[in-house]
């Protein structure tokens, strides 16, 4: 039997967008302010969320897991910037697992976690997961709802 298919977002999902703020030159976050995703380089300053590194290895025991994001498409610097933080974070899990997109909604799989309903999460065909709302709040609210609903046993640490 094969795996049910995950994609998971990067940015505010694992990946902790605002931490990139405090190591950019005030200068910059001012020019860019309102576009802080179009600063050059950004995107490699970022630390990942609370629980999103051992939630992500955790659900890849369980799950085929992609990380499916969306690049700003005025930097181009992001796209390598994302592959980048991927091979930092999750150098097995990540492997060739990348997709980037503006449209999400292309991909075929049993659940999206995202924290955003824009460039296709809203017409995602397999369950969107909410990432931030009430029902699932952090890593740990997301895993405890996907043990429940797969029947997964063993324990998440």
């Amino acid at each position: 039997m094969s795996k049910k298919i995950i994609f998971i977002d990067m940015d505010n999902v694992v990946v902790d967008f605002p931490s990139a703020f405090p190591k950019i030159e005030e200068g910059v976050l001012e020019q860019y302010q309102g576009n802080e995703d179009e600063i050059p380089g950004i995107f490699s300053l970022m630390n990942p969320k609370l629980d999103a590194v051992k939630s992500v290895n955790f659900l890849a025991l369980h799950f085929d897991v992609f990380f499916l994001s969306t690049a700003p498409w005025e930097n181009p610097s992001a796209w390598s910037d994302k592959l980048l933080w991927i091979q930092k974070y999750f150098p097995e899990v990540g492997y060739k697992r990348l997709i980037l997109s503006h449209n999400k909604h292309l991909n075929s799989g049993d659940y999206l976690i995202d924290d955003r309903l824009a460039n296709g999460a809203d017409k995602f065909k397999g369950e969107h997961i909410h990432f931030g709302q009430s029902k699932h709040k952090n890593w740990i609210d997301v895993i405890a709802y996907l043990c429940n609903k797969e029947n997964i046993q063993d324990g998440f640490e």
